[in-house]
């Protein structure tokens, strides 16, 4: 580059074309409901492309598994039908390859999630769901339960591959339930165990209701189907309860990429990369307070705890400079008052500012 060039600008703080702006009553179905359905958010040739991905690694043809002894696959023994019952769901393999990176920090989910718990994202986790004919579904369960985040504010993205209806397993919420605290379980589980008579569960996630003591408390709400067509994306927060039916169908599978993400400011001990080798000697955990953040990848915002960055390289706020990450957010937009006079007009809150006679121009957000 000479010396007169101009430094490229970075990508993300050009105007998206395709950014989703999430509408008010959106955002207050989320609140109510404890889950929203935005259709259509994902592209038809990017549900092809995950589609395609998604019966590759069923017969255990993807290049990594072939290549990559520690990536799972289907015995060879086994006939195409065989194998494509052999995996119900796959764990964390953003973390092993490029592509499943890349959909856990998909640039229209992120757009969502920044107005439903942003505007700081951590992105946490992925799970791949085959569920094909015949497999079962799992019983009500609140997700915080398996991933705390402090404060909690945990959200799941669950992108649908196929259409899925109430016979090949959609989803099923019971509506109210995020309002519920979240119960610890008796022996495993995480939950708001300072609450008076709370008690503990059992049986959370088990399809026999009779087992699972969070089917009496879903039963108290209104339980909804939630079919959803590929490419659709619902977004459910961390305490609703929820559940899925077994897929009744004898050719229809109910492929599903889910991801789960908190605000980048919360604190969370769970997930550490390479927590299956030794957790506790883990780079990424802090030896003090056992924080895994550190695992975890900042997708949009900024945060003052640790992050990782994308192995693959995807674009997201991780990679950016510290300087450009601020651009959004440097300080709180206001401040309710003067320390001096006790005025309760809007200032602004950078803390360099005398606020009885300076105000520092806004800077201009950066658009993802």
């Amino acid at each position: 580059m000479s010396a007169t060039a101009t430094a490229p600008t970075p990508a993300c703080t050009q105007t998206r074309a395709d950014r989703y702006m999430v509408s008010v009553q959106e955002y207050l179905t989320f609140r109510q409901q404890g889950f929203l359905v935005v259709k259509n958010l994902v592209a038809p040739e990017e549900i092809a492309e995950l589609r395609q991905h998604t019966e590759d690694l069923m017969q255990g043809r993807l290049p990594e598994q072939l290549n990559d002894p520690k990536l799972e696959k289907p015995p060879a023994n086994l006939t195409p039908e065989e194998k494509a019952q052999f995996f119900v769901r796959i764990h964390m393999l953003h973390r092993k390859l490029e592509l499943h990176e890349r959909y856990l920090l998909h640039p229209r989910v992120l757009d969502v999630l920044q107005a439903l718990i942003g505007p700081d994202v951590l992105a946490m986790q992925t799970m791949l769901f085959l569920k094909p004919p015949g497999k079962e579904g799992q019983g009500w369960h609140q997700d915080t339960y398996y991933i705390p985040t402090h404060p909690d504010t945990l959200c799941g993205a669950w992108i649908a591959i196929d259409d899925c209806d109430e016979y090949n397993g959609a989803m099923w919420f019971a509506t109210g339930t995020q309002h519920e605290p979240v119960y610890p379980g008796k022996t495993y589980g995480h939950g708001d165990k300072i609450l008076k008579n709370i008690g503990t569960v059992e049986g959370v996630s088990d399809m026999n209701d009779q087992k699972n003591d969070l089917a009496r408390i879903a039963n108290k709400y209104q339980q909804v189907l939630v079919p959803a067509k590929a490419g659709d994306v619902v977004f459910f927060a961390g305490h609703v309860m929820h559940r899925s039916k077994p897929n009744m169908t004898k050719d229809k599978y109910r492929r599903a990429f889910v991801s789960h993400y908190c605000n980048a400011r919360s604190f969370t001990q769970w997930g550490a990369d390479g927590a299956s080798d030794n957790p506790h000697t883990s780079p990424t955990v802090d030896p003090v307070t056992k924080m895994t953040n550190g695992s975890h990848i900042l997708a949009r915002g900024d945060t003052h705890l640790p992050f990782a960055q994308p192995k693959f390289g995807t674009f997201c706020a991780a990679v950016l400079t510290p300087e450009d990450r601020q651009l959004e957010s440097k300080y709180a937009a206001a401040a309710m008052g003067d320390m001096d006079s006790g005025d309760m007009s809007v200032k602004p809150a950078d803390p360099n500012i005398d606020h009885d006679h300076d105000e520092e121009p806004a800077k201009p957000a950066v658009s993802y």
